[in-house]
């Protein structure tokens, strides 16, 4: 394994446990601040929002600068974001910290899984993705858990210089393990950037990962509910089964990684259908708790197992353009509000706790139903009328 890969896959750690460690402390950051825990909650929304934002406006702005002196400057970004939030003062501060940091993670993952596959052979670029999507997916395992933590030990703030410092080693990884641009872009300038997106398969592919994404993460964003209110499982299992969540999207990245590599439509299509029907099967079976884990892991395998392959046919499609690299980590994310929204308006119209995992599934097959048009242009096979 080519040791660049290893510094990128650290910089995604450090940027996943920035954005999994504050669940993990939203109620000492409440009391630090004197804020509620629905305001404190904003941190979290602010972070994403940022994401959105800066995927697109930071890559489009460093379009010819290379690659490997983006990555360092974005990493130089997200210390000073998680610094500002360790010594903030004030509430307001601590959301300027969470913006500043949240603004280069679409950028990194965007622009990093260009570089990640440069650095292997072609038939390898979707298992070089998945290694430096491997630190985001370990981050998720470990992220909240860590703050909760670090928090309870030694405060909230020490938690945030801890990242802190993880970010300075990715930084200084990066710098030196990762070589120089080994070839320009074809697609370097801005306006070449954007008319990449004149591609249908560009879109296809965007749309394809906004829906899987919403509709795993509208089941995921209830699932404590779930698993309390349904599964009969106490608060304090709620932790270890985010874990068993978490254990799934590192299995599912791996898996999803070298079944791309082999077809990368065909293994997109299946891991859609597969998250589409553990989904389904989850809502059915979510009152008893061994069904629970077994899917709440299988959940996170097929919800994963997608992104790779995700990265790899966008940026295909769009010849090599950064910017198509960065959108689809801003369509996850949109995708994540989305799916959060419909499930969280389908608990409030009194569906009930199972209801988030049956409009996930629902999302889900009509992202599989675009994918499956997506596969089909792709083999020229275009239905008319």
């Amino acid at each position: 394994m080519p040791v660049g890969l290893v510094a990128l896959a650290l910089g995604g750690f450090g940027i996943g446990l920035t954005e999994f460690l504050i669940a993990g402390l939203l109620p000492q950051v409440a009391d630090s601040f004197d804020v509620s825990e629905a305001v404190a909650g904003q941190l979290i929304s602010g972070y994403a929002l940022a994401v959105a934002v800066g995927a697109i406006a930071l890559t489009a702005a460093t379009a010819r600068m290379p690659r490997k002196q983006v990555l360092v400057g974005l990493v130089g970004l997200f210390v000073i974001g998680n610094l500002l939030s360790a010594v903030a003062p004030d509430y307001e501060l601590m959301m300027l910290g969470r913006i500043v940091a949240a603004l280069c993670h679409g950028s990194f993952f965007g622009i990093g899984s260009l570089v990640a596959r440069s650095l292997v052979a072609p038939e390898k670029k979707s298992r070089a993705v998945a290694v430096m999507f491997a630190g985001l997916t370990v981050a998720n395992v470990l992220g909240v858990p860590f703050g909760a933590f670090v928090g309870e030990r030694w405060g909230w703030r020490v938690a945030f210089w801890a990242v802190s410092g993880i970010g300075v080693v990715a930084l200084a990884g990066i710098a030196v393990l990762v070589p120089g641009d080994r070839a320009p872009s074809s697609v370097s300038g801005l306006r070449e950037q954007f008319l990449a997106f004149r591609s249908w398969q560009v879109w296809l592919t965007l749309v394809a990962t906004a829906l899987g994404y919403g509709g795993m993460f509208g089941a995921f964003s209830y699932l404590a509910y779930t698993f309390t209110e349904v599964s009969g499982f106490s608060s304090g299992d709620v932790a270890w089964l985010l874990m068993v969540y978490g254990a799934g999207l590192v299995v599912g990245n791996v898996v999803g990684g070298r079944a791309a590599d082999r077809d990368r439509d065909r293994a997109l299509v299946l891991a859609l259908a597969g998250l589409a029907v553990t989904l389904a099967a989850y809502g059915l079976l979510a009152g008893s708790g061994v069904a629970s884990v077994v899917l709440v892991f299988l959940m996170g395998v097929t919800g994963f197992a997608s992104v790779p392959g995700m990265i790899t046919r966008v940026t295909d499609q769009a010849g090599g353009a950064a910017l198509a690299a960065s959108a689809n980590v801003s369509a996850s994310n949109v995708g994540n509000a989305l799916g959060a929204w419909l499930g969280g308006v389908a608990i409030s119209v009194g569906l009930g706790y199972r209801s988030p995992l049956y409009v996930g599934a629902g999302i889900v097959v009509v992202a599989l139903g675009v994918m499956v048009v997506a596969a089909r242009m792709e083999r020229g096979v275009v239905v008319r009328g």
